[in-house]
């Protein structure tokens, strides 16, 4: 039997998740978005996961959309009609970074290799990266004649600036996992050995933490770019209004006040 394109282990409340198609790098295909997004469904319905690792087998993280999957590879018979890549983004991409950035726990990205085009998105839409000191991140959409996608040209000057998101995409320079630390394109940048034990403590640690009120907080982060200050403020009233009544929050402040280790539940 052929492997799995996506390998699924649980490690206490964590749950990794690798990519495994290590001879393509991990480049995407029709095959591996429907597994890894029917194994980001399957996690956000199991209430015993606290924290997602999306991690990848091989020398690569994920070197973006594999070229000779059918559904993009050009048809070579003459007259042909191109391949509608708009349609494989709605297809695919789209449903991909809407699971991704609806999780309801924690997801952080654990990169090694290359990660290039879709690979690099993919990466930046965790809600924390971390990448070993080898690894290396390309929008190499522009080399091809496109424009970034899953989501690069909302992520991008969101998380370095116009002028850097501009250059990143136009130029396809490769930018190393320390550079992009510098940047602010990633949490960090850990030797290369150390990757593994470091995203695993850090999971470890997410996983403890009070899983819903992490996760309003991503989801106000991203809905404040679009809003007002006040509006702003509105939001945060009306999140620790409901966050206030949880068990998290009392739980917070009972153990806080007794000088213990809090026990968080809510998810």
């Amino acid at each position: 039997m052929s492997e799995p394109n996506v390998l699924s282990i649980d490690e206490g409340a964590v749950r990794w998740l690798t990519l495994n198609r290590p001879a393509s790098l991990n480049s995407f295909n029709a095959e591996l978005h429907g597994a890894l997004l029917g194994e980001l469904d399957r996690t956000a319905a199991d209430t015993t996961v606290r924290c997602v690792v999306l991690a990848a087998a091989g020398r690569a993280f994920c070197a973006g959309q594999d070229l000779a999957d059918p559904a993009v590879a050009p048809d070579p018979a003459p007259g042909a009609a191109p391949k509608d890549l708009g349609a494989v983004v709605a297809r695919f991409y789209k449903p991909l970074v809407e699971r991704l950035r609806a999780m309801p726990v924690p997801v952080v990205a654990a990169v090694q290799g290359i990660a290039a085009g879709a690979g690099a998105n993919l990466a930046l839409n965790c809600d924390v990266v971390v990448a070993g000191r080898s690894a290396s991140f390309i929008q190499a959409f522009a080399k091809i004649g496109l424009v970034p996608d899953t989501g690069g040209t909302w992520l991008l000057p969101r998380l370095v600036g116009r002028a850097r998101a501009l250059g990143l995409a136009m130029l396809g320079d490769r930018v190393a996992a320390a550079e992009a630390e510098r940047l602010g394109l990633i949490w960090s940048c850990v030797e290369d050995g150390a990757l593994h034990d470091t995203v695993q403590r850090l999971a470890l640690q997410l996983a403890g933490m009070p899983t819903a009120a992490l996760v309003a907080t991503r989801h106000a982060f991203d809905a404040a770019q679009g809003l007002s200050l006040a509006a702003a403020l509105d939001a945060e009233a009306r999140l620790q209004g409901t966050l206030g009544h949880a068990h998290d929050y009392l739980e917070g402040v009972a153990a806080f006040g007794a000088k213990r280790a809090a026990r968080f539940t809510d998810r």
